[in-house]
């Protein structure tokens, strides 16, 4: 027998929407950052990190943009400029393109 999902009611291993609708409810922030050196960073801030696996997240990102980075503190950095590109990432993982703003 399958578990149930307490939030929506589906079994877990099958059917469970709660990841998707998590996914919808985001208010995600993508700018990019000067480090040290002149270095670029892509910061991503606003993902709720009890929701959606955020280390999970990291690593996609990372293998989608051939490029290094960390997850810390709810707040995932990106080696580079990759600002364009981490939205068009996001919209293909399946978060909403309204939730989604790009600041300098």
């Amino acid at each position: 027998m399958t578990e149930i999902c307490p939030k929506c009611g589906l079994p877990k291993d099958t059917l469970c929407m709660c990841e998707v609708i998590a996914k919808e409810d985001q208010k995600i922030k993508i700018k990019t950052v000067k480090r040290k050196f002149g270095k670029l960073m892509t910061v991503i801030e606003g993902i709720n990190q009890k929701e959606i696996g955020i280390k999970d997240l990291t690593k996609k990102l990372k293998s989608q943009l051939a490029c290094g980075g960390t997850a810390k503190g709810g707040i995932i950095e990106l080696q580079g400029n990759h600002a364009d590109k981490v939205v068009e990432a996001l919209i293909g993982l399946g978060f909403s393109k309204e939730s989604i703003t790009k600041t300098k």
